[in-house]
């Protein structure tokens, strides 16, 4: 899905607003009434005047028997003809209330018959004014950049990331553009009379060769697979933003096998639309996140969409988990190899906080939603990703490996069901594991462990015995946890069947237990107090997203009610006071954060820039310059801090004033 961001953020907490875009909630979608099968696009990009002219023959096949077939299209093209397979007009309606065109049909077509309807169709795409998806920008004939993406429904279509096709696709451009689709290479730019060039690109196998990005790119920069198109103003990071790739793209390659293309094209979007956007063959990142260099994770999650969502794909929206999961949990599982386990694990703590953000709905009814929804993007995304991460744990990491991909050959060039899902892990791991997904899938909420237990000392010098239970609150949950023992001597790791409300369970060592830790390694997903907090300060970030401040605080306000010493929660409000430039409102949060717990980290670095800002906007200059510095010698560079400290040293903040 697409993306957007505000930095500073935790990586996380970033990586999951990226994806929320409306709360919008739509009916249960209806069965479909048809599958696409091919498409074969003419299409005229005029930036100079904003406008798309395209033909499309779209080929389908009735799933039902079909009286008034219905496609979705973008609300700013306006159909100027439609006809049969026989040439004969169609009878249309347009729907803009949710971007599509419904057709009455004189005669039914049967279910199972195949036939190519031909639409001709025109239009203004300008910034975000006529996207399916309200303020968001996904498709728009523009300077320097075009993009039709794949979600701008810029062609007839239908089945979102479910309905597979096959696509023959001929862009006309002004020529001192590039375009870039998948399939790319099939031929040479033909030249046009008018200074036009026109690109052809062919994707033969089914999947969602749906995404053109045209813009005046420089000479496309090449390292290994990678080939990276970048505007003049970005070249600089072109070679930097390329060998990351290549690195990302050889572990996802090693992890799950090659993808369906052995290049891949890395492209650059306009700042003002979604940061990221995944195709056969291109992943697509703004500009302003490449040159600020923070795009690895962003960068991972998208490249591994060539995977999960271009190679495999849901069947229907309720499996969407599986391919969102997924690529959330590829993005991590990178993070592992290239960061270390401790990077891993902070991640894992903010991943749990989103995937219990919205956890109100089965994953395997949340279809009924809209797909850019908040509740949709934290549970397809952050609690996807942690049903992989647990059955990681109940599977061991070499089972876990070999699964994924048997899962992506299996399934190569097809839709997965969930139980297609379940079925395979049994059967990769020999382990009977229905009750794990009843309670991931289609369960909501997480266990809230606790643990009592009593310590003997055994006789003849044996050790000791400790005698205990684990609670929870879950009555139907089952599944095995970890516990860490830490005695006088050696740690003892133990793994104890839970299953039910309370767990018995018997344990000897020879040293006397002093801590005994539940899932000290956070393998699953559990209710905690410190997890309440960060989902509180979570929800409360969607809420600035959208726009609501005041619902922002008052989330914010719960994580400071579950814990008064939030740093995290302190330095959010913190911005909300910025905003509002109420900034001793603000000044007095950023050192509330500074006084609190200290959890997470970058909290104090970025508490002194802001402290250091709002002192810049309030003229005293010598108490900015000192807040820039102490905020150098914290020595942590989080989302490059400590580079914007040293900036800020040489010039002054300048604060945005709004004139109405």
């Amino acid at each position: 899905m697409p993306a957007l961001f505000r930095i500073p953020r935790t990586s996380a907490f970033s990586a999951l607003l990226f994806c929320l875009f409306t709360a919008t909630v739509w009916a249960a979608p209806a069965k479909p009434q048809l599958q696409i099968t091919n498409y074969v696009i003419s299409a005229d990009l005029d930036p100079s005047v904003n406008r798309l002219t395209a033909t499309a023959d779209v080929t389908f096949t009735a799933l039902e028997d079909l009286t008034a077939p219905t496609f979705e299209l973008n609300n700013g093209l306006q159909l100027t003809k439609a006809t049969d397979a026989k040439g004969q007009p169609l009878e249309s309606e347009r729907l803009t209330n949710n971007s599509t065109v419904r057709f009455t049909l004189v005669t039914p077509l049967p279910k199972g018959t195949s036939t190519t309807f031909h639409f001709e169709y025109a239009g203004t795409l300008k910034g975000a004014e006529t996207s399916p998806v309200e303020g968001i920008k996904l498709a728009a004939i523009e300077d320097p950049i075009s993009i039709l993406l794949y979600a701008g429904r810029w062609f007839p279509m239908t089945g979102l990331f479910t309905n597979r096709f096959t696509s023959e696709m001929h862009i006309r451009v002004p020529a001192d553009y590039r375009v870039i689709g998948s399939g790319s290479g099939v031929a040479a730019a033909k030249s046009l009379p008018g200074n036009r060039t026109e690109h052809t690109f062919k994707w033969a196998k089914p999947g969602f060769p749906g995404t053109i990005i045209a813009g005046k790119f420089i000479e496309p920069i090449t390292a290994g697979n990678m080939r990276v198109y970048v505007t003049e103003k970005h070249k600089e990071y072109a070679h930097d933003f390329a060998s990351q790739a290549e690195r990302e793209y050889l572990f996802m390659s090693g992890t799950f096998g090659q993808p369906e293309s052995t290049h891949m094209n890395l492209v650059e979007l306009p700042d003002d639309a979604v940061s990221a956007a995944w195709a056969p063959e291109i992943a697509a990142i703004a500009g302003g996140r490449i040159a600020a260099r923070n795009e690895q994770r962003l960068l991972s999650n998208t490249l591994a969409h060539q995977w999960w969502g271009s190679q495999v794909s849901p069947a229907t929206m309720n499996d969407a988990w599986i391919t969102n999961g997924m690529s959330r949990y590829t993005e991590l599982m990178y993070l592992e190899d290239s960061a270390g386990k401790t990077a891993f694990q902070n991640a894992i703590t903010d991943i749990s906080a989103g995937a219990l953000a919205y956890d109100t709905e089965p994953l395997t009814t949340i279809g009924r939603l809209d797909p850019f929804s908040p509740q949709f993007q934290s549970m397809t995304l952050e609690k996807g990703a942690m049903v992989f991460h647990m059955l990681r744990w109940e599977m061991g990491n070499e089972v876990f490996l070999k699964f994924l991909r048997t899962l992506i050959t299996q399934y190569t060039d097809k839709s997965i069901h969930s139980s297609n899902v379940e079925s395979l892990a049994e059967s990769q791991s020999n382990i009977e594991l229905q009750a794990f997904f009843a309670q991931w899938l289609d369960g909501t909420g997480a266990p809230a462990f606790a643990d009592k237990y009593s310590v003997f000392r055994l006789g003849d010098n044996k050790g000791f015995r400790t005698v205990g239970a684990i609670t929870q609150d879950l009555d139907l949950f089952r599944m095995p946890i970890e516990l860490r023992i830490e005695t006088d001597g050696k740690t003892e790791i133990r793994r104890v069947d839970v299953s039910g409300s309370d767990s018995q369970y018997s344990i000897e060592t020879f040293g006397r237990p002093r801590r005994i830790s539940i899932d000290p390694d956070n393998w699953l997903l559990k209710s905690t107090p410190d997890l309440a907090v960060r989902v509180a300060v979570l929800r409360g970030q969607q809420q600035v997203a959208q726009g609501d401040l005041t619902a922002a605080l008052v989330e914010y306000q719960k994580a400071l009610d579950a814990n008064k010493n939030s740093s995290l929660a302190a330095y959010r409000i913190g911005e909300i006071f910025i905003m509002q430039r109420n900034y001793q409102s603000a000044a007095n949060s950023f050192r509330d954060a500074q006084r609190g717990d200290g959890d997470p980290r970058w909290v104090e670095v970025w508490s002194h820039i802001e402290l250091g800002r709002i002192f810049d906007c309030t003229g005293q200059r010598d108490r900015a310059v000192n807040e820039y510095r102490l905020a150098v010698q914290t020595n942590d560079n989080t989302q490059g801090a400590i580079n914007e400290a040293r900036a800020l040293m040489q010039a002054p903040y300048k604060c945005q004033r709004n004139d109405n």
